[in-house]
């Protein structure tokens, strides 16, 4: 494919956890942005026996695929490294084993044919593609909800993010993970989740909103999970009903949770910056694929005056696009990495940002 004129393009690289990727993507002078290529290989039915993602197995199965997909990405984008501008792998936060992975191979290709290497931060990947798709360009307040992350950030520009809130426990991916295993359910959970939900009645159990109307801007959905294996317990043997009743009541009190923490961030924004301060209201992770939690987080948005985004489904959950697409920007700006990057396992958005009171925040 032509290389167009003031055209960046990009091969991006990501294996921070289960997903595979390889992508490439192209900014033009004006900031927009196209995919020419976009592959994933899943590897979840190897981890499945588990019941979850064990990193050795993840590092492995990285290390067998990841030239392939390379190849196949370069070759659907109609391009040889001749023609990309920069290489772009995820660097962290993420399993420690496949990042090497995937920073070694990216690195080894920046090195052999002498291009620029960066280090994207996955969470800076998740929280930028809605440029890539959208156009959207900051300032916008984003709702972070993935595996490992629940965050609400304010996105002020490529670079440049203040965390207003984050989770004091469980991430909502980890939760919905979590509350599925300890129905019987398959894995992933979410999407089993989500789908036994639509036939369910969310009414019949009677389960918290962690933390609604609280003044801090955290989120909490460790005991909405406890609360769901009481009610279980309760009501063995479960029931296809049983189970699908669960869901539905699960799913409503994380939108109802979500909901109140979100628009209590919409608060503290307004009245520190004033009311048109923000104007975009942004969604992204994997856990944005959920439809109940897009559409209600719409019905919020309109209610308060903000423009809704949230990436296409296929591109809310690990990929390399917006791995590339990070790497774009941030080469249009003239920020590169030497090849002496390291991989961070923890790498916050905001490492400027207190921690949250409790156990197990995800940085």
């Amino acid at each position: 494919m032509e290389h167009r004129s003031g055209c960046i393009r990009v091969l991006g690289i990501e294996t921070s956890c289960d997903e595979t990727a390889a992508a490439v993507v192209e900014r033009d002078a004006d900031g927009r942005g196209r995919i020419l290529a976009n592959v994933i290989r899943s590897q979840w039915e190897a981890h499945r026996p588990f019941g979850g993602v064990v990193p050795e197995i993840a590092a492995r199965a990285h290390v067998e695929c990841l030239d392939t997909l390379i190849t196949q990405a370069l070759s659907q984008a109609g391009s040889t490294m001749a023609d990309i501008d920069a290489v772009a792998a995820t660097a962290g936060p993420g399993l420690n084993g496949g990042l090497i992975v995937g920073v070694v191979t990216g690195k080894a290709l920046a090195f052999a044919d002498g291009k620029p290497f960066l280090a994207i931060n996955h969470l800076e990947a998740h929280a930028l593609t809605v440029g890539l798709t959208d156009g959207v360009q900051p300032p916008y307040l984003l709702l972070l909800v993935s595996g490992g992350h629940t965050q609400t950030l304010l996105v002020e520009d490529v670079g440049c993010y203040q965390r207003l809130g984050t989770t004091i426990d469980d991430a909502l991916g980890e939760a919905f993970d979590k509350t599925a295993k300890l129905l019987g359910l398959g894995q992933p959970g979410g999407p089993v989740v989500e789908r036994l939900a639509r036939s369910g009645d969310a009414k019949r159990f009677d389960l918290p909103r962690p933390l609604k109307g609280r003044a801090e801007l955290h989120f909490s959905f460790a005991g909405l999970k406890t609360a769901v294996r009481r009610q279980a317990l309760a009501h063995q043997p479960l029931s296809d009903r049983d189970i699908a009743d669960l869901c539905a009541g699960f799913e409503a009190a994380v939108s109802d949770s979500v909901i109140d923490r979100v628009s209590r961030a919409i608060d503290i924004v307004e009245a520190q910056r004033g009311p048109n301060a923000v104007t975009q209201f942004v969604v992204a992770g994997g856990v944005a694929a959920n439809a109940r939690l897009r559409s209600d987080l719409s019905g919020l948005a309109t209610s308060r005056g903000l423009s809704f985004h949230v990436a296409p489904v296929a591109l809310c959950g690990d990929n390399a696009a917006m791995v590339a697409w990070t790497g774009a920007e941030r080469f249009a700006r003239g920020w590169i990495d030497g090849l002496e990057a390291l991989v961070r396992p923890r790498w916050p958005l905001d490492p400027d940002a207190p921690p949250a009171i409790g156990a197990g925040v995800k940085a």
